[in-house]
Formats: C-alpha cells, sequence, structure tokens
C-alpha cells in the first residue's frame, strides 16, 4: 500500500482500511480482471463516434462499485458507465472502469484504470492504476503523491525548449483540430509530444515527471479525478483551461506542469483558439 497518511475528516471503511486503501484495493481487483480479458475477445460497442465501451469496461466497474459500496455504504458514485448515486455521505466515489478502452479494445498496452474520492469538487484521494506494469500512483490530500509506495514529483524542467508536452484529443472533433493547429503552431518551441490515449494516465505521467507537460480541451470527471490530485500532490499547478483558475473535479480544461512551464506555455499559446474558445 502507498506511504502516505490518512487525510483529516476520511472515515476508515467498514472493514477498518484507510480509504486510500480501500481505492488501491478496488483499483488493482479490477485491474486484474481488465488485464485477464485484454487480447481476448471482448465486445465492443459504439457511445459515440470513435468512443468506445467493452464488456471489460462494464465487469470492472461492477467490481469496482460492490467493492467500494460495500465499504463505504453511504458515499455518492459517478461513474462513467452507469448513472450518478447521491449518497448520505458528503463524500463520493469518481471511478473509471478502463480509461484508454480505446487502447485496450485495439491490444494496445496502455490504459488504467481509476478510482478516487471526491468530497464536492475537490478530489481529496485516488488511484491511476496501470495493471500492465503494475504501477500504483496514489495520492492524499495534503500527503503527497507516490508511485508504488514511492514519492514523485512533477518534471523541474525550466525551458520549453526542451520540454515534452502530452495532450489527447477527446471527442469534439472541432476542439481537437484548434488543439492539434495549436501544437503545430508552437513546434519547434517544444522538444517533443506525446499523444498516449489515455488521458487519466498521462495526468499521472505528467505528476510523476515523465513527461513535462498536459493539456486537453474536453474532459470528464473520472477522466480526471485521480489524476488532479496527483499533479497537486506532486508539486504541479494545475489549471483549468478556460479560467487559469485552479482546476477542479469539474474543470472540462486542463493545463498542468511545473510554475515555470505552465508560464511560457500561457505565453507562447495566447491567442490560439484552442484557448479562447
Amino acid at each position: 500500500m502507498s506511504e502516505v497518511a490518512a487525510p483529516l475528516g476520511l472515515p476508515t471503511s467498514r472493514s477498518g482500511q484507510s480509504a486510500l486503501s480501500v481505492c488501491e484495493t478496488a483499483a488493482r481487483r479490477a485491474g486484474e480482471l481488465v488485464v485477464a480479458r485484454f487480447r481476448t475477445d471482448v465486445e465492443v460497442s459504439l457511445k459515440g463516434r470513435a468512443n468506445v465501451v467493452t464488456d471489460a469496461d462494464l465487469a470492472s466497474e461492477r467490481l469496482i462499485l460492490d467493492y467500494v459500496r460495500d465499504e463505504y455504504p453511504d458515499f455518492g458514485v459517478l461513474s462513467e458507465e452507469s448513472a450518478p448515486v447521491p449518497g448520505s455521505s458528503p463524500y463520493t466515489w469518481v471511478v473509471d472502469p478502463i480509461d484508454g478502452t480505446r487502447n485496450f479494445a485495439e491490444g494496445i498496452p496502455h490504459f488504467c484504470v481509476v478510482v478516487a474520492i471526491a468530497r464536492g469538487d475537490e478530489v481529496v484521494a485516488g488511484v491511476t492504476y496501470d495493471p500492465v506494469r503494475d504501477e500504483m500512483f496514489a495520492a492524499q490530500k495534503g500527503a503527497g503523491a507516490c508511485l508504488n509506495g514511492q514519492p514523485i514529483k512533477v518534471s523541474d524542467r525550466q525551458d520549453m525548449s526542451d520540454a515534452i508536452i502530452g495532450f489527447d484529443l477527446g471527442y469534439d472533433f472541432g476542439q481537437a483540430k484548434h488543439l492539434m493547429d495549436m501544437v503545430a503552431g508552437i513546434w519547434p518551441q517544444a522538444s517533443g509530444y506525446r499523444l498516449m490515449g489515455s488521458s487519466a494516465m498521462s495526468i499521472a505521467y505528467a505528476a510523476a515527471g515523465r513527461i513535462d507537460l498536459y493539456c486537453h480541451h474536453s474532459l470528464s470527471a473520472w477522466d480526471i479525478a485521480s489524476g488532479i490530485l496527483l499533479a497537486k500532490e506532486a508539486g504541479a499547478r494545475v489549471l483549468d483551461r478556460a479560467t487559469l483558475q485552479d482546476a477542479t473535479l469539474f474543470s472540462p480544461g486542463l493545463i498542468i506542469s511545473n510554475p515555470s512551464l505552465v508560464e511560457q506555455f500561457l505565453t507562447i499559446t495566447e491567442g490560439t483558439v484552442w484557448r479562447e474558445m
């Protein structure tokens, strides 16, 4: 389990575990299921253009929700593949049973499981779990972020010309076109780009300093729940793309990096359609 202290105010579970331990156990169990189904004959359905869901997503979600509801029956639920469920507690589970489903469905080993806890629009604990590589990115408010129990921190690169920028396109194709225009326009003021097909994993990579800056324009709460906390606890500046204020669970777009690179990125992208839409 992760070596971070329990945040004040979060109750222990029915079985006496910390909230973060429940997040981790849920993610690991779901990860085992997902990996067992990887590169097998899964059922794939379309939720929208290029937006797919598989029977593995649904099975993963059922496994997670059955477990976390048993441990915290009064928490609400906000999960990608089912309707929101209000709770009697101020806390809500936020779940993405497979982030990077298109990668999963195509046999590309780059996807993850997200399990997080929010109080209102603030994430207070959460994990992003890569079951292929057995990498557990975990964070709690005020207690730091870690990868498999070891502390992580955002990139300390200070010059955009040395930076690797990560982004994903999402399902709003007009906005995606503006993003591609923007990244093409600032090239070669950055060292390189990475588009990996899982926003949750990319945000975790930004928190761990594997990429230097991440940006996106069209995200859901379950895409970013664990990630925004990971990044903040790892020392990143995490901005809402539209308001340039601190991002919350319901920010649809993000810009994430260390303070210096965020300021440089804002300067070189000022006036672009992507920034202003």
